[in-house]
């Protein structure tokens, strides 16, 4: 270990505190005593996955949001969320194929039963408010994102139960034109200036909602993805496409990609599984599923705090650091928020399905409010950007967890979320340095080191 110091920013969010994403002088979080103090580990010679990066959802809810909001306010949202240095950097997007409940009405970009050929195929609902604010979005990060689209529901005529809520199947005589009609979508949006980067086969198979749904068994999805979607994803010139599988809570995640990627006809067309958060932790089966199919990679979809705005809360933000730190220790690369704006109520939802949002938006007084889940979200999407890599951290302190990762430029940024309703003490073995840190209760911590001293 060298005797050298280390050139050292901190970063500090901290419950009842003035601390939001701040930068901190290393002064406010020393103590004395630390010898016998537990211990946080950080080796930068064990390298795992790279980290793509993170974002949210730009649903029609959202969108719908954002421009009832004055013109400043939508420019400050923009550079919060997008901007690398001035916010906290996303660069990942998530919108819907079709209508979802976060619309604000069902909707398909094609209503005639009879018009098998496409022909009347229309996004014009999309480029009012979803496809600018995409733009607005991208014209911030400087490049384009990695937009990520999701179908909740074919059109009614193509489903069992005619309608696009409450469930229902994809009738078996459709599933050619539902591929076609998803590969449309993609050409559809990329004409309007938007790439697409990857897709999933179907937001959450296994949930009837009363909300834009449609149902699959593992062997339905493995069997439309290898004879329907995979192979007219290639026929549209259109292979590039990051193909995901399941998109659901982690429960089963296991059970689903095993059926679905033993399979090598269906897993040649797939780039790896999505998951949620909806169904308890189950950290377990994501690194299940990493070792069962390595080849394969794991995202993180959709995760948010349902029944409601929950404004103020402290919870929110822990919730998401736990899931983010516990996820990419687990060979996720990539992690994307729900809506990234909802009003005063937790909406616009057309079936009442109000939930939380780390921006929120009054559309009476034109104000905005950042949750604690957007200074969270920070401690990670802007100090981790995509193309890092994550590396060996550990944690023998009770109820801290730690992240860690090298940046593209060298710099080693780790992450400790304290869960205590007290400070804790503890030492930090950067490898080449340790630091004796006093974290305030229920907070999170980013420490950057710079690269030109890491060994």
């Amino acid at each position: 270990m060298n005797s050298h110091t280390t050139p050292t920013q901190f970063y500090l969010t901290a419950w009842e505190s003035k601390y939001r994403l701040s930068a901190v002088d290393s002064g406010i979080l020393e103590s004395e005593g630390f010898d016998n103090s537990p211990r946080i580990q950080i080796d930068t010679k064990q390298r795992f996955q790279t980290i793509l990066g993170f974002g949210g959802a730009f649903t029609e809810s959202a969108a719908s949001v954002f421009y009832m909001m004055p013109k400043d306010i939508q420019k400050q949202i923009i550079s919060d969320y997008f901007h690398p240095e001035l916010g906290i950097g996303y660069t990942f997007g998530r919108t819907h194929i079709n209508s979802c409940d976060f619309s604000l009405g069902n909707y398909s970009y094609v209503t005639d039963p009879k018009d098998e050929q496409l022909i009347t195929f229309d996004i014009s609902r999309d480029k009012k408010q979803i496809i600018p604010m995409i733009r607005l979005a991208e014209n911030e990060v400087g490049k384009k994102l990695h937009v990520m689209a999701s179908p909740w529901s074919p059109p009614p005529w193509m489903k069992s139960n005619g309608e696009m809520n409450n469930g229902g199947k994809l009738l078996p005589s459709f599933r050619s034109l539902w591929a076609k009609y998803i590969c449309r979508y993609i050409t559809e949006f990329e004409k309007a200036g938007i790439p697409i980067w990857g897709l999933t086969v179907q937001n959450e198979p296994e949930a009837c909602q009363t909300w834009d749904s449609c149902l699959y068994s593992a062997e339905e999805e493995r069997d439309f993805i290898k004879n329907f979607l995979g192979p007219e994803l290639h026929r549209s010139g259109l292979h590039d496409k990051k193909l995901i599988i399941w998109d659901h809570n982690r429960d089963k995640m296991l059970e689903r990609g095993s059926a679905i990627l033993s399979d090598h006809d269906a897993a040649k067309f797939v780039w790896g599984t999505g998951f949620h958060w909806y169904c308890g932790n189950h950290f377990e089966n994501v690194e299940k599923l990493h070792h069962a199919f390595p080849d394969k990679h794991l995202i993180f979809t959709e995760g948010c705090q349902e029944g409601g705005l929950h404004l103020g809360s402290w919870d929110l933000g822990e919730r998401y650091a736990r899931s983010i730190i516990n996820d990419l220790n687990r060979w996720t690369c990539a992690w994307i928020d729900w809506n990234l704006i909802l009003d005063e109520l937790g909406g616009p939802n057309h079936v009442g399905n109000f939930c939380s949002a780390p921006i929120i938006a009054d559309t009476r007084t034109g104000e905005i409010h950042k949750q604690s889940s957007y200074y969270y979200m920070g401690h990670f999407s802007k100090f981790i950007p995509p193309g890092s890599t994550r590396v060996y951290s550990s944690s023998s302190v009770p109820q801290v967890e730690v992240l860690a990762a090298i940046t593209p430029d060298g710099n080693t940024t780790t992450v400790i979320l304290n869960t205590n309703r007290e400070e804790v003490l503890f030492q930090i073995d950067l490898g080449n340095q340790i630091l004796p840190i006093s974290q305030p209760g229920r907070s999170i911590l980013t420490i950057v080191q710079e690269s030109a001293h890491i060994e």
